[in-house]
């Protein structure tokens, strides 16, 4: 049985579909070529402008995902009440700016703890599952356990990114404590954003990390080898650096 768990983040499927304001590609297909796969977990973000997945999407992927749903979303009242209404799986809660192309940073739990802990507390009456998407930084991870999530995920952004060897050494440093210290308090700890079959070995041997959420990178790759086979690949690199880990 495996020890971590791959989301596969089908948005720039509906990207696709959205250039051009037509029916496909339709995500809803990408989720089961991905669950054919491999995958573990289906992760959708519906951004308050609907830039790419869109209400229909989660509907349909709601009755027809065989895994799991995790719905990406902003931390307000509207879209709770949407998560509230279709039930995903699990909710990530993260920063959202209209203007950005992609999720920038993590949320800024320790500065909007009230805020955040109540919508912990709405999603979680809902039998929902709670994941916060923050930066791998220690007040921020106390901040989130105070706050009643169950998880995070910490934003690999920044590792990803580095232009240097030297700055992906300090960032990836700043990974493994931030894993280590969810293990310690008892907080489930994800990795995602910016991932790739390039960058994701260093990752992936940090056990404490039980998920990783890997999206664009994995669209790409489908492109020229189809969704189920980069979807199988990711996962198999995956495996592969947690077994060299744990063997040495």
């Amino acid at each position: 049985m495996s020890d971590f768990t791959l989301g596969v983040n089908i948005d720039h499927v509906a990207t696709l579909r959205e250039a051009r304001g037509t029916t496909y590609p339709d995500p809803v297909g990408a989720a089961v070529l991905a669950e054919l796969g491999g995958a573990d977990q289906i992760t959708i973000h519906l951004r308050e402008d609907r830039r790419h997945i869109q209400e229909r999407d989660l509907r349909i992927l709601r009755q027809t995902v065989q895994t799991r749903l995790n719905l990406e979303m902003a931390a307000t009242k509207e879209m709770a009440k949407i998560a509230y209404e279709f039930k995903p799986d699990m909710v990530s809660l993260v920063p959202e700016k209209r203007e950005e192309l992609t999720t920038e940073g993590g949320l800024d739990v320790a500065f909007n703890k009230d805020a955040i802990k109540e919508q912990v507390r709405f999603l979680k009456d809902g039998d929902i599952f709670v994941s916060l998407f923050i930066d791998p930084d220690i007040d921020q991870i106390r901040a989130a356990h105070k706050v009643g999530a169950d998880s995070v995920e910490l934003h690999t952004g920044a590792y990803c990114d580095a232009r240097s060897g030297a700055v992906r050494a300090k960032e990836l440093e700043r990974l493994v404590d931030g894993a280590k210290t969810c293990y310690k308090i008892g907080l489930a700890v994800f990795a995602g954003h910016g991932l790739n079959l390039h960058n994701i070995e260093p990752v992936a041997s940090i056990l404490e990390f039980t998920e990783f959420n890997i999206g664009h990178s994995i669209v790409s790759q489908a492109v020229f080898v189809g969704m189920t086979e980069a979807v199988a690949s990711m996962k198999r690199a995956i495996a592969e650096a947690r077994t060299k880990t744990k063997q040495v």
